[in-house]
């Protein structure tokens, strides 16, 4: 049997997160060890991302690199997993001579037996040799917050994306091995949920189940608190809103995904509701649930988009006072609808937009942080701060490795631990702060 030290660079969203952290399940219940210092790797798995085209430059660059350090370091053999593989290896398998193996998505399983016919001497191409399982993972994340990938795929068909084209057609994990799943993570202060569309969990079964998925993952006692992420807003209805305002362990927190606030622009993006449906969501939600935070995306530069609806765009954020907010310029992605639109925008425009957007979604975030000031506030430790000077953490209205932190001095502070911080100050997305006593 193969027994190589193996090191991974995972790229991407926190969906591939989760699929790198099987293959990493796979290494260990082979029997090999899993590495930190890449230097120390006999086999390197780069986990790639396919969405956008910066993100596969990102994957190749990785793989080019790495490649380069052969003879200089114990590297023998590199294997390239998860989107850019599952959706381009036509292209990639032929010219991307560097790598050795080749993995689809699914296919955890055939790691190992690729891997023996490389060191035989084969460029092995294994994509989509393997089904689709929910295997063990090695989480890769500290033990204050980890992620549950409920379904895969996705069949919204925006004009926009390719992940329909890459992971097919929605498709939700059954209910008792989530369930299952989430038990086996052990103690967790916060179990994030998530999915292309989390709000969609169980429709393509027949009936939605999300709801009573949280309600039964909320029974376990290991579970402190759940995130929710990607809740499309059309699929946000009463019954959801009622679980979110009366359960204690999830957090007032919603990740809505909107893309755009114009109605001409989101019906070019094949996005259900409108800027008017979109404002009396988030009126119900704050009236209903008192001191929820939203986190939302916006896409600027979308063909066709006016300077007017661009500016209509700015009002939006400033009307709604989105709590957290992320800003993407158009990506023209091939084999997808928005392609072929006439009246692509130009680069430099795209890129002035997202800035008076963010110019925009800083000053709403600046005021909301600045209400904070002189209050306290629940914060969980992530650890000491980049400067050894103090500790970072996060207030529920932040989500780890997209929101911002609060950074707190504090005689001395547990990772995973809840402290009371006083804030004293407030910057554009950070908090700064003092621990105080109980």
């Amino acid at each position: 049997m193969l027994k190589k030290k193996f090191g991974m660079i995972s790229l991407g969203c926190d969906k591939n997160r989760v699929d790198g952290e099987r293959i990493l399940g796979e290494i260990r219940a082979n029997g090999c060890e899993i590495v930190n210092d890449l230097s120390q790797a006999e086999v390197l798995i780069v986990n790639t991302c396919a969405f956008l085209n910066a993100a596969r430059e990102e994957g190749i660059n990785e793989i080019i690199s790495a490649a380069g350090t052969r003879g200089n370091s114990r590297l023998e053999k590199i294997v390239v997993s998860g989107c850019m593989s599952e959706k381009f290896i036509g292209e990639l398998f032929p010219a991307l001579t560097e790598a050795d193996v080749f993995l689809g998505i699914h296919d955890v399983k055939e790691l190992f037996p690729a891997l023996e016919q490389a060191y035989r001497g084969e460029r092995v191409n294994a994509v989509g040799r393997c089904g689709e399982v929910l295997s063990p993972r090695v989480v890769s994340t500290p033990d204050r917050y980890k992620y549950l990938k409920i379904a895969d795929g996705c069949s919204n068909f925006c004009t926009y994306c390719l992940i329909p084209k890459i992971r097919g057609k929605y498709r939700s994990y059954p209910m008792d091995e989530l369930v299952e799943e989430a038990r086996s993570l052990g103690d967790t202060e916060e179990l994030i949920l998530v999915a292309q569309d989390t709000t969609r969990y169980g429709e393509d079964q027949g009936q939605n189940n999300f709801v009573n998925l949280i309600k039964k993952i909320s029974k376990l006692d290991n579970i402190c608190h759940i995130r929710l992420l990607y809740c499309y807003p059309e699929k946000i209805d009463g019954a959801l809103i009622a679980e979110i305002r009366d359960n204690p362990k999830i957090l007032k927190y919603l990740d809505i995904p909107l893309q755009h606030s114009e109605n001409r622009i989101l019906k070019l993006m094949g996005r259900r509701g409108t800027r008017e449906e979109y404002g009396k969501l988030f009126e119900r939600l704050r009236r209903e649930i008192p001191g929820i935070a939203l986190r939302t995306t916006f896409i600027t530069g979308f063909p066709s988009e006016t300077e007017e609806e661009h500016r209509a765009l700015i009002s939006f954020i400033k009307e709604q006072k989105f709590e957290n907010a992320g800003i993407f310029a158009y990506s023209r992605e091939p084999e997808t609808p928005a392609y072929k639109m006439k009246g692509q925008i130009p680069a430099g425009v795209k890129k002035r937009r997202q800035r008076e957007l963010y110019e925009a979604q800083r000053e709403v975030s600046k005021n909301f942080l600045r209400s904070f000031v002189g209050k306290t506030l629940p914060v969980v430790c992530d650890g000491v701060n980049g400067e050894g000077t103090g500790f970072t953490g996060r207030a529920y209205f932040q989500a780890p490795e997209i929101d911002g932190n609060v950074f707190f001095t504090s005689p001395r502070a547990k990772e995973g631990e809840i402290y009371h911080i006083r804030i004293e100050e407030a910057a554009d997305y950070d908090l700064i702060g003092t621990a105080v006593s109980d």
